[in-house]
């Protein structure tokens, strides 16, 4: 595998995708009769839950499918339960959780995120297989971390390399979190001291962000808090 995923430092690692769109275009928004929701709470994300509940299954049995003949599941090894506005898959493998919500900032959108955590293997998600099925899902992956970073170390130790190497971070005057640049490649690296996360601007399978974190890995070689941080 090109990029061993360092359990002695990850507790467990996720891959995000998101999506949306206006609520109004949902099945079962209905023009004259519903109005669009002017705020996030759990009565209007509830009167999503119905609204959505036709695009929700559909979307669902279709990763079912997907799954179960390109992985070669048999019944006992897979199952979908949907309850609107979120399904589950569970695999024997993997588990992959899509839930829609509405925007907190502009509640007349809708967001639709795809989480696949629990990966008994890290060597499936290189397969040519897996990312036939997963290609062009997610934009983040997520590593937990066993034991918290402190992000102030981790800013201090960029700051000291004074941008030798292609490596930057900004970051708040709370020091809740750090967004580190690494030159070459197309993602946002955020920590938070509990994970570690990759943001990228386009859509990949697993196996492209692995890769992708691989190449981060590699620059953090060049300061020892750095490389402790994911070695």
């Amino acid at each position: 595998m090109p990029a061993q995923v360092p359990s002695r430092i990850v507790a467990g690692i996720s891959f995000v995708g998101r999506g949306g769109g206006a609520v109004k275009t949902l099945a079962g928004f209905k023009k004259g009769h519903h109005s669009v929701p002017d705020a996030a709470n759990a009565t209007t994300n509830a009167f999503l839950g119905k609204l959505c509940a036709s695009e929700l299954a559909d979307d669902a049995e279709k990763l079912f499918q997907d799954v179960r003949t390109a992985l070669g599941y048999k019944r006992k090894d897979i199952s979908l339960s949907v309850a609107s506005p979120a399904a589950t898959l569970m695999a024997k493998d993997f588990v992959v959780e899509l839930s829609y919500a509405l925007e907190a900032r502009d509640p007349r959108r809708y967001i639709v995120t795809t989480t696949l955590h629990q990966l008994a293997s890290h060597d499936l998600a290189q397969t040519e297989k897996f990312s036939r099925v997963f290609a062009a899902r997610f934009t983040e992956i997520s590593f937990a971390l066993k034991k918290a970073a402190r992000v102030e170390a981790i800013i201090d130790a960029i700051e000291a390399l004074d941008g030798e190497d292609g490596l930057g971070v900004t970051y708040p005057s709370d020091y809740a979190q750090c967004l580190i640049r690494v030159d070459g490649i197309d993602a946002e690296v955020r920590c938070t001291g509990a994970a570690l996360d990759m943001v990228f601007r386009r859509a990949a399978a697993p196996a492209e962000l692995i890769d992708a974190f691989a190449e981060v890995r590699e620059a953090f070689q060049i300061s020892k808090p750095l490389a402790g941080l994911i070695d």
